[in-house]
């Protein structure tokens, strides 16, 4: 299945950083990113998250992603936080409640087709048991 989505990433950076360390963390999720510098922040765009997905299923954290990713639903889009530490080690690990000191990696995806539901599905499926639910495992 072929999916369009439109990605933005950005993230802060702070007096006390170095750029090109935020751009690794950014780089190091989102390979496929385009970074572009502005005063303060660092802004990225791609269209696809497959190393991102990738990420996700070898930390076994998808389960933990889906409740990240519908909660942060709204209409056609959804948004989630990052720590820039862990995605400077090549790491994914959310941003919840308190923002990060230095400030996180926000991301916003647009799903323009299929479905955000469909999307999700395709970038951390269910789990059973941890393990990935195949579509032609549900009976």
């Amino acid at each position: 299945m072929i999916y369009s989505v439109d990605v933005q990433v950005t993230a802060p950076v702070n007096d006390t950083e170095v750029t090109d360390r935020v751009r690794d963390a950014i780089t190091n999720l989102f390979p496929e990113a385009e970074v572009e510098e502005h005063p303060g922040e660092l802004m990225a765009t791609t269209h696809q998250l497959e190393h991102f997905s990738e990420q996700l299923h070898k930390q076994e954290i998808l389960d933990t992603a889906r409740g990240q990713f519908f909660e942060g639903q709204d209409g056609d889009t959804f948004e989630f936080s990052l720590k820039k530490q862990a995605a400077f080690q090549g790491k994914v690990n959310f941003a919840v409640g308190k923002p990060d000191e230095l400030g996180d990696i926000h991301v916003r995806v647009r799903v323009t087709d299929p479905t955000v539901e469909q999307f999700v599905d395709y970038l951390a499926p269910p789990t059973e048991d941890g393990k990935p639910i195949q579509p032609d495992d549900e009976s």
